[in-house]
């Protein structure tokens, strides 16, 4: 591999600069944990495989059209692309279902109900906007601790290689982000339950 030690960041620069092997080599680093992030999620090879594709068509289309944003690391960044089509996938699903009638079909398990009326989901979104907007209160390094374990999935070891610092460090910044929450939380009266 031709930049096996090259960071992150470095490898982008290189892509944007014309270096097509710059992101192949992020796209070995980096595939394993995009593919079994989706693949988690969707729980389906075919319509996984199919969303990985689109990241990396988005990323590149990103990048080319000078839009992508150095705020964070890559991984992250592409993690995020990942979530956001992951999300767009179910929401078109859920609009356009498609039925398979093979030998198990149940036509009462398409339609049951999920037990939540439309007062029940607007509660439910409204206490995750609320928490969302108190996460950002918080200092940057727990805001970023507590972002990519709980919205990137990402392991405090990864997490630790990812801000170069000790996974103890990563997790005692994880402990006082939840303190600091938990405290935000009480002062701004947000209640959690619906």
């Amino acid at each position: 591999m031709m930049y096996k030690n090259e960071d992150d960041t470095v490898l982008v620069g290189k892509y944007l600069a014309g270096d097509e092997a710059a992101f192949e080599t992020l796209l070995r680093r980096h595939r394993d944990r995009i593919y079994g992030y989706i693949r988690m999620m969707v729980k389906d090879g075919q319509l996984a495989e199919d969303i990985f594709q689109d990241v990396f068509v988005k990323a590149v289309l990103t990048m080319k059209r000078g839009n992508y944003n150095e705020e964070g690391k890559f991984l992250p960044w592409i993690l995020r692309i990942s979530h956001n089509l992951v999300i767009d996938t179910f929401r078109k699903n859920k609009r356009y279902p498609t039925v398979d009638g093979g030998d198990d079909f149940d036509i009462f398990n398409i339609i049951r109900d999920d037990g939540k009326n439309i007062d029940q989901q607007l509660i439910e979104d409204q206490i995750h906007s609320d928490v969302k907007k108190l996460i950002d209160f918080l200092p940057d390094e727990q805001k970023d601790v507590l972002r990519m374990r709980l919205y990137s999935g990402m392991s405090f070891k990864e997490i630790a290689e990812d801000t170069n610092v000790s996974i103890n460090t990563a997790l005692g910044r994880m402990r006082y982000a939840l303190i600091n929450l938990r405290k935000l939380i009480e002062e701004h009266n947000v209640v959690l339950t619906n």
